[in-house]
């Protein structure tokens, strides 16, 4: 599994927080950037919300970019702005359960997600219950809010 140090994460929530930057602005939701780092250090993919529709997530969007089954998932890396969401609309899969699914081995996120649209996100909990490496960068939290002005988060 890709494991880097503290320096290698931050430059990849990094580039996670540059891709967020280009998400439209929408009032009712988060601007997120996502990118799937391989055990090399090599991205795989990146994502950003909106990106390629107006329901789209970045963890979301970046894995549709890679084959279903993709094996260098095993052992990779998904670096996301925000907290993977723990509940959407009936018909939308959360961001958690596709990260389980995929089967990546890590999350590293900037932002735990506040109760803005959803009463509690338990986004964290459930990929770690599932056997998720969950990991935090705090440091990274006002650059991940930043991106999301257009929401009035203070």
């Amino acid at each position: 599994m890709y494991a880097p140090d503290r320096d290698q994460d931050r430059r990849w929530m990094q580039r996670a927080i540059d891709l967020a930057a280009l998400c439209p602005p929408a009032s009712g939701a988060y601007s997120v950037g996502a990118v799937i780092v391989g055990e090399d250090g090599t991205e795989l993919a990146t994502g950003y919300s909106r990106e390629t529709g107006p329901r789209e997530h970045a963890e979301e969007v970046a894995l549709a970019k890679l084959p279903t089954g993709y094996a260098r998932l095993a052992e990779a890396t998904i670096y996301s702005t925000l907290e993977p969401c723990s509940q959407r609309s009936a018909d939308r899969t959360p961001c958690a359960q596709r990260i389980v699914a995929a089967g990546i081995p890590r999350v590293v996120i900037a932002w735990r997600e506040p109760s803005l649209f959803v009463a509690d996100c338990v986004g964290y909990e459930q990929l770690a219950e599932a056997g998720v490496i969950v990991v935090e960068l705090p440091e990274l939290v006002e650059a991940a809010k930043a991106v999301n002005v257009h929401l009035g988060l203070k």
